[in-house]
């Protein structure tokens, strides 16, 4: 994996673009908390990007309805502290009128942020009106031209959360085309599947990189790469599966007869480790008074 730690400032818009048009596709993992962020930095990950989902439940707020917007922001501008590249799913925008979107959007490249995930599912089931996502977009794009737009269209996604058969590709086709006249740099389509579908999409973006969400059982990061995808994210899965570790762990404590989790207590970061997660932070906020001080 690339090391983005010394890559300067100005140049860090540059260096994830660049990550979505190396020889091997781009993992984003998904953080939830800033634990979760540093830990993932300090395995290796060059560029790490936040589940909104992990973030929302984290803090008893739920998804996709803007809930979360302060927790968000506050998440955004800590972890972007980190020698990574951040990218922070904004859900819809987090705002009703555009401007308010771009405003949002500035902020979080003020604190060192590279990119937004955009999406255009609604809390409803329905999908927001093209002109008006469109109009999002453009505005982003025209107030932070060098931040990374990942438009992601939930034409599959929320078929797949309703229980309803797979739209054809086509249903998403006009969004993506009009996303990317928008100024979109990247497309999403979580929960979509199939391979045909998947290869086909990459084929007519050609260098706009395609962003699928990775689902266990279904991909693996190798088939995807050779689909032509460019960008894959894990989405809330890490988050899920820290839920359903922690609590079998604690569940075969209490009842020793049950079966043992997969890792062992044992295998865990240990107490000191994972409390010197903070000193990622700590360490540069004494960094930023240093500085302060000296000018």
């Amino acid at each position: 994996m690339s090391d983005t730690s010394d890559v300067p400032a100005p140049e860090r818009h540059t260096a994830f673009r660049r990550l979505h048009h190396g020889e091997r596709p781009l993992l984003l993992p998904n953080a939830w908390d800033h634990a979760s962020a540093a830990a993932l930095v300090r395995r290796g990950f060059p560029a790490i990007g936040t589940t909104s989902l992990g973030v929302a439940a984290a803090a008893g707020l739920p998804d996709a309805t803007g809930a979360a917007r302060d927790e968000t922001l506050a998440l955004a501008r800590g972890i972007a502290r980190l020698p990574a590249l951040v990218s922070v799913d904004i859900e819809g925008g987090f705002g009703e009128r555009p401007e308010e979107v771009a405003a949002l959007a500035a902020e979080l490249d003020r604190a060192g942020v590279v990119g937004v995930n955009i999406e255009d599912g609604r809390p409803d089931g329905t999908l927001v009106p093209l002109a008006r996502q469109c109009a999002v977009l453009a505005a982003v794009k025209e107030r932070v031209p060098r931040l990374f737009v990942n438009a992601r269209t939930d034409t599959h996604w929320l078929a797949a959360i309703g229980g309803d058969t797979p739209p054809s590709l086509s249903a998403a086709a006009e969004r993506i085309e009009a996303y990317l006249g928008a100024g979109a740099d990247g497309i999403f389509v979580p929960a979509l599947t199939d391979e045909h579908d998947i290869g086909a999409l990459a084929d007519d973006l050609g260098e706009t990189p395609l962003n699928i969400l990775f689902a266990p059982g279904r991909h693996t990061y190798e088939r995807l790469a050779e689909l032509g995808v460019r960008r894959i994210s894990c989405g809330s899965l890490l988050f899920r599966a820290a839920l359903d570790r922690a609590v079998e762990l604690a569940w075969t404590i209490a009842h020793p007869e049950a079966p043992a989790p997969a890792h062992r207590a044992a295998d865990l970061p240990s107490y000191a480790e994972a409390q010197s997660l903070a000193e990622d932070f700590t360490m540069d906020v004494a960094e930023d008074v240093t500085e302060g001080t000296a000018t």
